[in-house]
């Protein structure tokens, strides 16, 4: 089960790169607790920090466009 030849595709891995939002802090939360022998409690602020970035990025609700490949056959089936 391959592609037909001739058909517009690509891959989207290889698009571009995807932004990582709340990195910074969850490796600063994960070095505070490597640091302190995964103690918790001295690593509160981070923990705070983390939590508080992942509520803002789960609040914001981006619509779905579809596949860029799926947008591309379309183009694909007008031109023909």
């Amino acid at each position: 089960m391959g592609r037909k030849a001739g058909t517009l595709y690509i891959n989207p891995k290889k698009f571009g790169v995807l932004h990582k939002p709340c990195m910074k802090e969850m490796i600063t939360f994960l070095n505070c607790l490597t640091q302190n022998q995964s103690s918790a409690e001295k690593c509160v602020r981070q923990k705070e920090l983390l939590s508080a970035c992942m509520d803002t990025q789960t609040s914001k609700k981006r619509r779905s466009m579809g596949s860029i490949n799926y947008h591309l056959q379309r183009l694909n089936r007008g031109r023909k």
